[in-house]
């Protein structure tokens, strides 16, 4: 996820490179747990300011299931469009330093010439995956009483009789019809 851009920021703006983006992403962060390669292709363009990275990235990442709490693979796409700058100066291009309104740490080409797209990576993965995910469309969740996986079948809690201070709730939530 690291690339040398120094023969990048000597040429004229415009000019551009296309790689193709296949890492291992395991350790980017320990919330996001793929189940496969970040793959793609990524496109790094010399602007006047530095470089243009634009890209679409996919993978699969293991969640957690928002009703029946078992493991869930949603597959992700995520957009690139960050432009990165030099913190040391490059031929025209001035450096970005730390104090400058718009500095950040997260896309800046390091003294050696070299953009890590980690970073902005993580944050994507994060933004672009479902705040919350289900294991299957259908999915029945828990029982609220036992607790119970209801995809596995009915639960065998017994009802537990109604505090009768809630028994006049109760008997609207009974009579209402599903919307």
């Amino acid at each position: 996820m690291r690339y040398n851009v120094a023969q990048l920021l000597m040429g004229p703006s415009g000019e551009r490179r296309d790689y193709e983006f296949d890492e291992e992403i395991r350790n980017l962060d320990p919330g996001l747990v793929p189940e496969e390669p970040l793959t793609g292709k990524v496109r790094l363009i010399r602007t006047s300011q530095g470089i243009l990275v634009t890209g679409t990235l996919e993978t699969t990442l293991l969640t957690t299931c928002r009703r029946c709490l078992e493991p869930s693979h949603i597959e992700v796409e995520l957009e690139l469009e960050e432009e990165f700058y030099p913190v040391a100066p490059v031929g025209t291009l001035p450096a970005r330093k730390e104090g400058d309104d718009d500095f950040d740490e997260a896309v800046v080409i390091d003294e050696h010439h070299m953009l890590d797209l980690s970073e902005v990576i993580r944050q994507g993965l994060w933004l672009a995956a479902p705040e919350a995910s289900l294991c299957r469309p259908d999915c029945a969740g828990l029982c609220p009483t036992c607790g119970g996986n209801r995809n596995l079948g009915e639960c065998q809690c017994i009802d537990t009789p109604v505090d009768p201070r809630w028994a006049a709730l109760q008997a609207i939530v009974t009579n209402e019809p599903d919307s």
